[in-house]
């Protein structure tokens, strides 16, 4: 009979996220500082192998039915679409979040190892300014990756915009409407504390609340039936299908929240947010049974707090970036 992984406020979680990798192919203003990152040591990284132990116990101990790659940018650790047909074998469904710069290559081969969806980042679709926030003029790539990855048959192709005032918030209609004409999801996500330059402050976070009114001065929405997802959905009554918004700060939904997470170093986090982790990779590395890393896993999920309390006093910045956390 199939455990749970239940913390302390009667919360099961049934969603993994594997950051495969801490690097990335380019700079993102988010997740990297400008002066770059000091990367994991190749054999600090958990092997496909390991990935695939963990995985294999949360599922079959605990019902994990969802696992989600990313980095870091996955797609920069060689020969991905092995771990994805390991995953795959599993029968979870399987996504990945990447920044699309490779899938022009890699779409076709990663959709026939098993992965069933992609979520692409892209914080402005304008040249001059996607080259100020990576560091790369690449805004052609990525658009293309995104063709790939529809020509290769993923279905909904989401892309995930971080929005920040006076940076790129002027461009929340230009994305609704490149969603629409595009056949793609948008979902806009709230400036988070977890950028590696350490900017955040509340007055940088654009909120559910403004995104919404900023549609609605072109589109007329309804909102759908949320579930455990991280976003909050509204469709266009038009049906020029829907938008996203993930509100970690403004409209938290941590009381839903059913995501664990293991970092490409192997640290299992039970918080995006949290301030202390379990390490896995000993114990993959000691000799220890499945049984032993099964009761490790349960023990850290069990403790996990009632939320992240963002903006509040006592609010606890995590020591990693995003990159280095795997979102």
């Amino acid at each position: 009979m199939t455990e749970q992984l239940i913390d302390g406020f009667g919360r099961v979680h049934r969603d993994l996220r594997i950051s495969v990798t801490d690097r990335c192919n380019f700079r993102c203003a988010y997740c990297m500082p400008e002066e770059g990152m000091q990367w994991q040591r190749r054999e600090d990284l958990l092997t496909f192998e390991e990935i695939e132990r963990v995985a294999r116990i949360m599922v079959e101990r605990y019902g994990v039915d969802g696992i989600r790659l990313t980095g870091g940018e996955p797609t920069v650790r060689a020969k991905l679409p092995l771990l994805v047909e390991k995953l795959a074998a599993l029968g979870v469904d399987l996504a990945m979040t990447t920044n699309g710069v490779t899938l022009p290559l890699l779409a076709a081969d990663l959709k026939a190892a098993g992965l069933q969806r992609v979520n692409i980042s892209l914080d402005s679709l304008r040249v001059d300014r996607f080259e100020e926030l990576t560091r790369r003029d690449e805004l052609h790539r990525v658009l293309e990756g995104i063709d790939a990855a529809k020509a290769a048959g993923f279905d909904p192709v989401k892309i995930n915009v971080v929005v920040m005032k006076g940076i790129n918030d002027d461009e929340v209609l230009d994305f609704a409407h490149f969603g629409r004409d595009n056949d793609v999801v948008v979902r806009f996500i709230e400036f988070m504390p977890l950028d590696a330059d350490e900017i955040w402050n509340i007055d940088r976070v654009l909120t559910q609340d403004e995104i919404l009114t900023t549609l609605r001065t072109e589109f007329e929405l309804e909102p759908v039936e949320r579930s455990s997802a991280p976003a909050s959905r509204w469709r266009y009554t038009d049906g020029g299908g829907e938008i996203g918004v993930v509100a970690s700060v403004s409209h938290s939904f941590c009381d839903t929240c059913d995501r664990v997470r293991i970092t490409a170093d192997g640290q299992f986090r039970n918080c995006l947010f949290a301030t202390d982790e379990t390490d896995v990779r000993a114990l993959l590395r000691d000799g220890s049974s499945d049984n032993v890393v099964a009761d490790a896993l349960a023990r850290s999920v069990a403790s996990k707090w009632a939320g992240h309390q963002i903006n509040q006093v006592h609010f606890i910045r995590p020591r990693r970036s995003m990159s280095e956390i795997g979102g």
